[in-house]
């Protein structure tokens, strides 16, 4: 079945300047995924990469995802800056200066993935594909690691795709507090 096949993403991203200039991407081939995957040691879900194909990274205009336990940022919620597009030439794409990599091997994140979405922490805490299950050519879950609680791992979501769906509007919790 096709990823996202019931599910409209023609209004998923928030247009803006900061998300053109830090994580919105050129569309990309397949051999710039194969390319990719090399890089990061892991195969992109399918839904990563439809979405990718929709505009290739940003800033989602859902950012806030429910949790049934609590994490640094919310009792109730995680939330999430933007999405890192296929490739390298943005600062935040999965390859570039500020992609999966530069978490690892300049903040300490644990090599369990990939880590594809920033948080509005600015690096204290990321959204991660997370491999540990599945293997590397695997179908990862989402899940949010904490930098400031010695990176503890909280489970986000069984996949890619599920996380997406589930996305809601930060006024949402605003609303319940």
């Amino acid at each position: 079945m096709e990823p996202f096949h019931d599910f409209d993403l023609s209004d998923f991203w928030e247009p803006g300047e900061y998300a053109d200039e830090q994580y919105v991407g050129e569309p990309f081939t397949d051999a710039d995924v194969d390319r990719v995957e090399r890089e990061l040691g892991f195969k992109i879900p399918t839904s990563y990469v439809a979405l990718m194909r929709t505009q290739n990274g940003g800033i989602s205009r859902n950012s806030c995802y429910r949790m049934s336990e609590p994490t640094s940022w919310a009792e109730d919620h995680v939330a999430i800056e933007g999405i890192h597009g296929i490739g390298s030439e943005k600062d935040c794409s999965l390859c570039g200066v500020a992609g999966s990599k530069f978490w690892m091997e300049e903040w300490g994140y644990p090599a369990i993935g990939i880590y594809f979405g920033d948080c509005p922490s600015a690096g204290h805490d990321m959204i991660c594909l997370d491999y540990r299950e599945c293997g590397p050519d695997g179908e990862p879950s989402v899940v949010h690691v904490d930098q400031e609680s010695d990176y503890r791992i909280t489970f986000v979501a069984k996949d890619f795709e599920t996380f997406i769906r589930g996305l809601e509007p930060e006024e949402v919790f605003d609303e319940e507090t």
